[in-house]
């Protein structure tokens, strides 16, 4: 599902003539860390879980400078 996303938002956006794989792979990714940020907010609230759940989504975001 994100590669497709990926794929159509590379098609979109990449003018024709020009190689559309780098935006590609460059959403792709996008699409992955953000994947992953989701995943540990949604345990955020947990009783057990919450507060190292909350610092990975954070440490996730500082890495890959996701806002």
């Amino acid at each position: 599902e994100l590669a497709e996303q990926a794929q159509q938002y590379a098609e979109y956006t990449t003018p024709q003539g020009l190689e559309w794989l780098p935006t590609f792979q460059e959403k792709f990714a996008e699409l992955i860390v953000r994947e992953c940020i989701a995943q540990c907010e949604k345990n955020a609230e947990h009783i057990w879980l919450g507060s190292g759940s909350k610092l990975s989504a954070f440490n996730i975001k500082e890495h890959f400078g996701v806002e």
